[in-house]
């Protein structure tokens, strides 16, 4: 691991939106706030829309700037696909249910 991996912790809380499109390609906007806490490689902390509404993230790793997460949403899995720069993370997230696969677009600050 070089000192670029070093340099990053993505420990703290990232608020942003979320913008996911559903099955018919209506676009549904709401907030995220991500509660991350990075130990080496590995990531663990909790996704959701606010304070009030959080999942526990089952995998997370962190690989240079990019960010796996996978997160248990009522029985479903949700995959994000992330990039971290600076003190923003944004990407792609991916949930499966009923048969039906989703798409949204996450794009997250550190907060203050």
């Amino acid at each position: 691991a070089g000192a670029i991996t070093a340099d990053v912790d993505v420990t703290g809380n990232w608020s942003g939106s979320y913008s996911m499109s559903g099955p018919n390609g209506e676009a549904q906007e709401t907030t995220a706030l991500l509660v991350l806490k990075q130990t080496g490689k590995d990531i663990t902390g909790t996704v959701g829309p606010d304070e009030g509404k959080q999942f526990a993230i089952q995998k997370g790793k962190i690989d240079g700037d990019k960010i796996t997460l996978e997160v248990d949403h009522d029985g479903h899995t949700i995959k994000l696909d992330l990039v971290v720069a600076a003190d923003r993370i944004k990407g792609e997230a991916n949930i499966a249910a009923e048969g039906q696969s989703m798409k949204g677009k996450l794009d997250v600050t550190r907060a203050k």
